[in-house]
């Protein structure tokens, strides 16, 4: 028979494409691009039966006419099924506007047209099966034009966001090429005249576009949409990637990442990642421990983190590797860059500004210190200027009895006695003074260093009480002072950090007060398991709902202007850090606060 290569490619041809639809029908999926690629499957099966029942019907008195213009439904309306593939592809969904429709309008007509061609020819002025032998109306070259120039765009569409994804030389962009090219350029070919072939020629070359489509969605995954709205989505991320695979080759990448570093998708895809952290022109950093870590990470399930920081300049990246592994088998590599600069240049900003607040507490600390040695030493220096004035008078007397007969020898013993009394209260004194100048001189030392020293409660009081004094009485307020446990009870760290703890609570206890006088501040040290907890309780009207839930995690204060908010916050991270301590606290609104410092023994 005539044709019968043609018919039985046809014939295949339909029934690949009823498979193909059936089996599209049968995913769950919904989406623009099935219904899509579905419409061009049913176009072009009613184009192929068309032309099988033509070939049927060759040798009998049907006009062949007849079945072209069955066909013509499928070869008039597919063009903009297939503009609508592409579309779809690249843009993932279409919102579908009034203005989409005019699509079908040329089609439409071109229908018309063709359904009552006999009375006006404008499709064709003879139709014939064999196309040199075909003689073209006035309108087939309109419908001709749009019809290949719908094809074109659908293919550009097609092509564009295929490389995009996937790369020019990727399996799946391959086959989007070759099974449209070549049906458009036979199609073309044989629409021009140009080679002499049947009507049936392009039908059977479009079969051959379904084949290569077939392949494409069911063993490359064509009609996953997925892909291409995943890379718009990573696209958009601030972290740039690499993904390598088991051969550490570049399979993908993040426009982030491109961006991150000035680079183009060409200098990059294909490549060896360690070919690329190699050379000096990519990365202005030191990354070879990062290419150690991505050569050894094929058997490790560890995540490898590391930070890197661009050469003369301040730009800083934070590095993350990770392997992918399906059924403990290695895939590739997941290589994320973070760029941390900015929160590299704002912890900058703050450990500066931490600091700055910082010198000024010491200054302030200072300024309390030096009050409180004046007060504390003032009232010593008086009292033994006094007692040498005291000296100087049994000294006078003392040599004015000399030789006198009436001064009896129990006169001598009482003036020694006198001196002696004086002498004792003098020694009191300086050691008192001593004391004081070691609290303060170990208070001015913490200021600057640390000093990790054993020592007991009994001296960690007596410190506290040396240095607050002063403020104490300015403010009219009395330190209650109770131990209640064992004086004697050793601990072991920088005791001067310590008493700055306690005091500035203390401090805040009497600020607690607002001025208020002839009120008490509790200083309670007990003995808790294996803690020594000690605790300074105000009576005031405690701490607002505001403060409490900043308390300790930031700086905050309750002084307005004239605090910094770093004296509990410092507190809390000196014992913390220090003492492996805790500070807890107890607050009721008017009743009062007390903050309990947490030691270990």
């Amino acid at each position: 028979m005539e044709n019968l290569g043609s018919l039985c490619a046809m014939i295949v041809s339909d029934v690949l494409i009823v498979l193909m639809i059936y089996m599209l029908l049968k995913r769950k999926e919904k989406s623009q691009l099935k219904t899509a690629f579905l419409c061009l499957l049913c176009f072009m099966f009613v184009w192929t039966f068309g032309s099988i029942l033509q070939i049927l019907f060759q040798n009998t008195n049907i006009d062949p006419f007849l079945f072209e213009k069955f066909a013509g439904i499928g070869v008039w309306y597919s063009p903009v099924a297939f503009l609508a593939v592409g579309i779809i592809f690249s843009k993932t969904k279409l919102n579908i506007k009034w203005y989409h429709y005019l699509l079908l309008i040329v089609p439409t007509a071109t229908a018309i047209i063709s359904f009552t061609n006999e009375y006006h020819h404008l499709i064709f002025k003879y139709y014939s099966p064999h196309i040199d032998q075909m003689i073209y109306g006035d309108y087939f070259m309109v419908h001709s034009v749009y019809t290949y120039a719908l094809f074109i765009i659908g293919l550009i569409y097609l092509l564009k966001y295929s490389i995009k994804n996937s790369g020019f030389f990727s399996r799946q962009s391959l086959l989007i090429i070759i099974g449209t090219l070549i049906p458009v350029i036979i199609s073309l070919l044989g629409t021009l005249q140009i080679i002499p072939m049947t009507t049936y020629s392009t039908p059977i070359s479009f079969t051959f576009m379904v084949l290569v489509f077939a392949v494409a969605i069911f063993k490359f995954d064509f009609m996953k949409v997925t892909p291409i709205a995943l890379q718009r989505i990573v696209d958009r991320m601030s972290d740039g990637y690499l993904v390598t695979n088991d051969e550490n080759i570049i399979i993908d990448f993040n426009k982030t990442f491109l961006d991150m570093f000035d680079l183009k998708a060409n200098n990059i895809r294909s490549k060896n990642i360690g070919d690329l952290i190699s050379d000096s022109k990519y990365f202005n950093m030191d990354l070879s421990d990062v290419k150690k870590c991505i050569d050894g990470i094929h058997d490790s399930d560890k995540t490898y983190y590391f930070e890197k920081n661009v050469k003369n300049k301040q730009k800083y990246f934070h590095i993350e590797i990770n392997n992918i592994k399906n059924d403990k088998t290695f895939l590739g590599t997941l290589i994320l860059f973070k760029d941390t600069t900015q929160h590299m240049l704002d912890m900058q900003t703050i450990k500066e500004n931490q600091n700055m607040l910082m010198e000024r507490e010491r200054l302030a600390s200072l300024g309390q210190l030096i009050g409180g040695i004046a007060h504390n030493l003032k009232t010593p220096i008086m009292s033994i200027s006094g007692a040498a004035e005291g000296l100087t008078d049994l000294i006078k007397e003392y040599k004015a009895s000399v030789g006198d007969p009436e001064v009896t020898v129990e006169d001598h013993h009482a003036i020694a006695k006198d001196m002696y009394e004086w002498i004792s209260k003098i020694k009191d004194y300086t050691e008192y003074m001593s004391d004081v100048i070691t609290a303060v001189k170990g208070q001015a030392v913490t200021l600057s260093e640390e000093q990790a020293v054993s020592f007991n409660l009994d001296e960690l009081v007596k410190r506290v009480d040396i240095l607050m004094k002063h403020e104490l009485k300015n403010a009219l307020i009395s330190l209650n002072i109770q131990m209640k446990t064992d004086p004697n009870i050793m601990l072991k760290g920088n005791i001067n950090s310590l008493v700055q703890v306690i005091n500035n609570m203390i401090s805040n206890a009497i600020q607690a007060y607002n001025g208020k006088t002839d009120e008490k501040i509790d200083l309670i040290l007990n003995k808790d398991g294996k803690n020594v907890v000690i605790s300074v309780k105000d009576y005031a009207g405690g701490l607002s709902k505001e403060v409490q839930e900043k308390l300790f995690k930031e700086m905050i204060t309750t002084k307005g202007k004239n605090g910094t908010g770093l004296g509990l916050f410092m507190s809390y991270s000196t014992i913390r850090a220090h003492f492996n301590g805790n500070i807890t606290y107890e607050t009721s609104q008017g009743s009062g606060t007390e903050f309990n410092i947490i030691l270990p023994m």
